[in-house]
């Protein structure tokens, strides 16, 4: 191989079970998987949490729900709830039915799309200010709710989603939490019983501004269970809670992702040798320089290169950083390793991993670490 990825199955665990403790035991972790576990992998990463204790698990489509059922049940793992938490189409509909995946509902089409699947438990989702999903509270919500009653459908779970769980006090989640309690109490007053309420991710977990039975008390009034939807601490990383609060379960976590390659070969530069593409990079001295086969192409940010005058990222080699120099290419990327003694062809390299984070690659790509994660796809 190449260049390729190594899950360690035992700091997935254990971000899930610090997540565990961080929301309390009144509040149900709903384990993401969608996107591919965050390109971890979902089918591996299903199993390690639902062998962990994970009851749900949240995937992107129907036709990912279906691989991880199928890895759940080859595994042993029979009474896992999947729940596809970015809409259906009405093809998708038999494969909901068949492999006992959970909708989200937000329009009448969806509730006529479901209504010969007659049993099926659905969960609302609620636009409380994204702007994106959902039913918006009042007359919207109102409308919604006698159909789902009317086509036999279980009312499972209302929830929603903020859009700002990693500032501080939020006034924008304020206002969210006050949108969802009265579209709670909407649902109440339908006659309408959901065995779970929940709202917010990671961050929702991470921030001690947070830290307040809100939700569990919430749905405790209405005789549901609280459940919150955590996928980027999963695999190691929060965002930074903003306005300066400390985050409560980030120290505790450890990235389940390491990315690696292979030195293809090694070779020297004499000075005014350049490397890459527009030859941004200049020797100023003799130099000894690797050559990774890893690029652009396998998810290697190209706002990681470098010039003479800005460094850019670098990978690690014999547990040493080597710079990256001059412009990744699709496929390549030459490292210095003029300090680093030793270095021979077929050697391992950590592109992402202890000592270069999926967080030190978003900073220097200015994204965030999801898409750094989510666009590793190695050429193994």
């Amino acid at each position: 191989m190449n260049n390729w990825i190594e899950i360690s199955e035992s700091n997935l665990a254990a971000n899930f079970r610090a997540l565990e403790a961080a929301a309390g035991p009144e509040t149900e972790i709903l384990a993401v998987v969608k996107a591919n576990a965050y390109g971890h992998g979902a089918e591996l990463c299903s199993v390690t949490l639902a062998r962990a204790g994970a009851r749900w698990l949240g995937v992107t489509c129907a036709e990912e729900g279906v691989r991880v059922r199928l890895a759940l049940t080859l595994a042993g793992f029979i009474g896992t709830r999947i729940m596809v938490m970015s809409g259906f189409l009405p093809d998708d509909v038999p494969l909901l039915r068949e492999h006992a995946l959970t909708p989200i509902v937000w329009t009448a089409e969806h509730v006529a799309w479901l209504s010969e699947f007659a049993g099926c438990p659905v969960h609302v989702e609620v636009d409380t200010g994204m702007g994106r999903q959902g039913v918006l509270p009042g007359e919207e919500l109102a409308a919604l709710l006698a159909p789902i009653a009317a086509a036999g459908l279980r009312l499972d779970g209302i929830f929603t989603h903020f859009s700002s769980s990693e500032e501080a006090a939020s006034p924008l989640t304020q206002t969210q939490q006050l949108l969802f309690e009265a579209a709670v109490a909407e649902v109440k007053q339908s006659g309408l019983r959901p065995a779970w309420l929940h709202a917010g991710n990671s961050s929702t977990v991470d921030n001690p501004a947070q830290d307040s039975p809100w939700l569990a008390d919430l749905a405790a009034a209405v005789g549901a269970r609280a459940m919150v939807r955590t996928g980027l601490a999963l695999y190691g990383y929060c965002l930074a809670i903003e306005r300066q609060a400390e985050p409560r379960v980030a120290p505790a976590l450890q990235p389940v992702m390491t990315w690696k390659a292979r030195v293809l070969s090694v070779r020297s530069l004499a000075i005014g040798e350049t490397v890459g593409y527009n030859a941004t990079f200049t020797a100023r001295f003799p130099m000894r320089v690797a050559l990774l086969p890893v690029g652009y192409a396998d998810g290697l940010r190209r706002e990681l290169s470098s010039t003479n005058d800005q460094p850019g990222g670098w990978a690690i080699l014999h547990r040493q950083r080597a710079l990256i120099l001059g412009r990744i290419s699709m496929n390549l990327t030459v490292v210095d390793v003029t300090g680093i003694h030793d270095v021979r062809t077929g050697d391992e390299a950590i592109v992402l991993g202890p000592g270069i984070t999926a967080a030190n690659h978003a900073r220097l790509a200015r994204t965030i670490p999801y898409e750094i994660l989510c666009g590793i796809h190695p050429c193994g």
